[in-house]
């Protein structure tokens, strides 16, 4: 008798290690991320036999999913095809909106455990735009308003974004950036970027004020590009213990745990090394 043998969507389940199964569930998203995968609508049958299980086996699922809307049946044969609800459900939270309320905690956070202000950034044509942000602890400190929109090339938060960007979109930013500015692009921006790549972060000092240091970290979509930068605009202050080492370290941490709550990447630096 001949193996069955086993189709790729299932192939990549099987080969995943799952602390906790759940045969119902896996089912239902197999015929989902199949459905989605071809431009064909199916038959019950063929379904069963893409994914390697028996027809009884996907029929429960295949009534289940059309009864809560997700398939829908059509033509004489009534092929199963995807409804436009999982799109729905997407875009009832929008990203912004979700990416802005994944980051407001981890901001104020890194505020309270350095002591300094700190703000996330997004990119906006040949700028960027404070998006979230949250003032330092105690009665002094330095922060940007929220809402502000700062040149691209004059911000640390910018150069991070480009850095950590694929190369169609960098150019279009600095393409939008030149028409904006009337200037050309400064020499050495290309290495600048390949630098922040390889180390992981932005510190430079602020191009508007003395004394402050900008120090920014990416967050990264499932891509690996960078969609927004945390930032801390630091401010040495007289006694204070914490400087640009806690710094960093309270952004990276911040950093990647948005990344990943959002469904993106850890850092991994161009010498492949990933940051834990």
């Amino acid at each position: 008798m001949t193996p069955r043998r086993t189709p790729p969507i299932r192939r990549q389940l099987t080969s995943r290690r799952i602390r906790y199964a759940a045969p119902a569930l896996e089912k239902g998203l197999d015929i989902l991320e199949l459905l989605a995968s071809v431009s064909e609508s199916l038959t019950h049958s063929e379904i069963a036999t893409r994914l390697g299980r028996t027809i009884t086996e996907v029929f429960r699922m295949l009534v289940c999913l059309e009864e809560r809307g997700y398939l829908s049946r059509a033509g004489t044969d009534e092929r199963y095809q995807l409804t436009l609800k999982l799109f729905e459900i997407v875009h009832q939270h929008r990203p912004l909106q979700r990416l802005i309320t994944q980051a407001r905690p981890l901001v104020q956070r890194v505020a309270s455990e350095t002591g300094q202000s700190c703000h996330l950034a997004m990119l906006n044509n040949a700028e960027i735009v404070l998006v979230a942000q949250s003032d330092a602890p105690g009665n002094m400190g330095f922060s940007v308003r929220l809402g502000a929109n700062i040149d691209l090339l004059n911000t640390a938060s910018g150069h991070v974004i480009l850095a950590f960007q694929s190369e169609e979109v960098r150019a279009r930013a600095l393409g939008a950036w030149r028409l904006r500015s009337k200037k050309t692009i400064p020499t050495g921006l290309s290495r600048h970027l390949q630098q922040i790549r390889r180390r992981g972060y932005e510190e430079l000092g602020s191009y508007q004020v003395h004394g402050v240091v900008n120090i920014s970290y990416p967050v990264l979509n499932q891509h690996g590009e960078a969609i927004a930068a945390m930032t801390v605009p630091f401010l040495a202050r007289i006694g204070e213990s914490l400087g640009p080492p806690q710094v960093k370290d309270a952004l990276s941490a911040a950093s990647r745990t948005l990344s990943l709550a959002i469904g993106g990447k850890r850092l991994e630096l161009s010498s492949g090394v990933l940051l834990p």
